[in-house]
């Protein structure tokens, strides 16, 4: 007889974009794996405002609604805290939600800072029976769950060099108001960046040391609550590292929210001594691969990329939609939940957790190091 998978409850603070994506992750994820690794219910919602409250509470399916993030925490049927607010608020909320005893489930960037993100570390370390997890979603299409097992399985033997990027057109208009994605704590590296830093790091192993660059080209921009007001841009608009990674591996990432005519635009290319790897978000149902130890002959022979269609094909206990299927952007997300609640539900660490933050972290920081002194900069170890 199956085990009856175990009732979690869930508390979710900010409902913004990335609140509503993580609400439908845990109102669907039934339906999408059978049998589930968990059964989440959306108990309650925190945000800034009673106005917002009570929509969230209404759209998202919760039981409450509340603007008191302790609200949540007291709840002893609350066994989740999903965080998806702003980065500024991560460090404080997710370290009360653990010390509560609270398993974390945290959006990325995981802070604004590399000691913010060790402060979070060492809470989570100090309480092995929670688990943590990070919406690091890129990890989970099945695009690049087969790069990673082809890198593993040794298809492109030593890895020369790679390039990646995560590039986006919504900042190029300077009328555009502040939004706090353009904050004192925003910046395209942390929004957009730690995406691909990640993902590289997830296929690729270790950063060693980087050497980066941050742009900004917009000053200022108009105030999103105060008009004929314009408030200074302290941010990046785009960012750009060369990286080293531990096993001599050299790389380029790029990060872009002024790359006209781009809309979701992230991927990868890696050159490997026995073949290539490359990747398109805009693309995704299809890995290409090089192998070189393919015939070559007359007109090419039997050489050149070939195009793997991973579409939909996510392992069981996946069920919908079918394996056959064009794959999206939201099911990316889906996927990371419940990777994070198969963890919870067995008691051993997810694919994507707070340490995988905190090193995502460790590369800004030596990035922002990089950009001030002009050099190559190690990346700490957290």
């Amino acid at each position: 007889m199956s085990q009856t998978p175990p009732q979690v409850g869930v508390g979710i603070v900010g409902f913004g974009f990335i609140g509503k994506v993580h609400a439908f992750g845990y109102h669907n994820l039934r339906l999408f794996y059978d049998p589930p690794p968990a059964l989440p219910r959306l108990v309650g919602v925190c945000t800034s405002r009673p106005e917002s409250a009570e929509k969230a509470r209404e759209v998202g399916g919760f039981e409450f609604g509340t603007t008191r993030f302790e609200d949540l925490l007291e709840r002893d049927d609350i066994h989740v805290i999903d965080v998806a607010t702003p980065n500024d608020l991560h460090r404080d909320q997710v370290i009360a939600a653990l010390e509560a005893g609270k398993h974390v489930y945290c959006d990325k960037p995981l802070a604004v800072t590399l000691d913010e993100a060790r402060d979070m570390v060492a809470a989570a370390d100090a309480r092995p029976d929670l688990a943590h997890g990070m919406a690091l979603q890129m990890r989970f299409i099945p695009a690049t769950l087969r790069a990673r097992q082809l890198v593993q399985d040794g298809f492109l033997g030593r890895v020369y060099h790679f390039r990646a990027s995560y590039l986006h057109a919504g900042y190029t208009d300077p009328a555009r108001p502040m939004t706090w994605r353009v904050g004192p704590t925003g910046g395209c590296l942390a929004d957009l960046g730690s995406h691909v830093i990640d993902l590289m790091r997830y296929l690729l192993g270790e950063y060693a040391e980087v050497r980066g660059t941050l742009e900004r080209w917009v000053d200022e921009r108009p105030s999103a609550t105060e008009p004929g007001v314009m408030v200074p841009v302290e941010v990046d608009d785009y960012s750009c590292l060369q990286a080293r990674m531990q096993s001599g591996a050299l790389g380029f990432i790029e990060a872009s929210r002024f790359a006209t005519g781009s809309l979701d635009d992230a991927g990868f290319e890696i050159y490997g001594e026995r073949g290539a790897l490359r990747w398109r978000m805009m693309d995704p149902n299809f890995l290409e691969a090089f192998d070189a130890s393919a015939p070559g002959g007359d007109y090419g022979g039997m050489q050149g990329f070939t195009r793997i269609a991973t579409v939909q094909q996510y392992p069981k206990p996946s069920v919908l939609p079918s394996p056959k299927l064009p794959v999206g952007w939201t099911r990316f997300h889906m996927h990371c939940i419940y990777d994070f609640l198969s963890g919870l539900a067995k008691q051993t660490p997810g694919t994507a957790t707070l340490h995988d933050g905190a090193a995502v972290q460790a590369v800004d920081d030596a990035v922002r190091r990089s950009h001030q002194s002009g050099a190559w900069e190690d990346v700490p170890r957290v």
